[in-house]
């Protein structure tokens, strides 16, 4: 007694999705846009304006704001060394009214 074992398609394990299961998650999916993504956005400009602070308060002084003594901005070093070269990047450039528009 031998086993029939299904044919082998070439086609990926996602594209098999039933057309109830794609209209679900095409109906979940424009939900979610309707309801959360604003503040999905919001929550995220919000945790980078947050980091941006964070930066400025510990690593100041390499703009010239002398804010916090050196001692704990060295102790804060190896956490922020891959954040630095973008963050003064984004301090130092010129801003205007469509910055605060977006």
């Amino acid at each position: 007694m031998s086993e029939q074992l299904p044919p082998e398609t070439d086609e990926p394990e996602e594209k098999k999705e039933s057309f109830w299961q794609k209209a679900k998650r095409n109906l979940s999916d424009y939900i979610y846009g309707m309801a959360a993504h604003e503040m999905t956005r919001q929550a995220l400009k919000t945790r980078g304006s947050m980091e941006h602070l964070f930066i400025l308060i510990t690593m100041g002084d390499l703009l010239g704001v002398p804010i916090l003594p050196p001692y704990y901005s060295l102790r804060l070093l190896p956490y922020v060394v891959p954040q630095i070269s973008t963050w003064k990047r984004r301090m130092l450039r010129e801003k205007d009214l469509t910055d605060a528009l977006a």
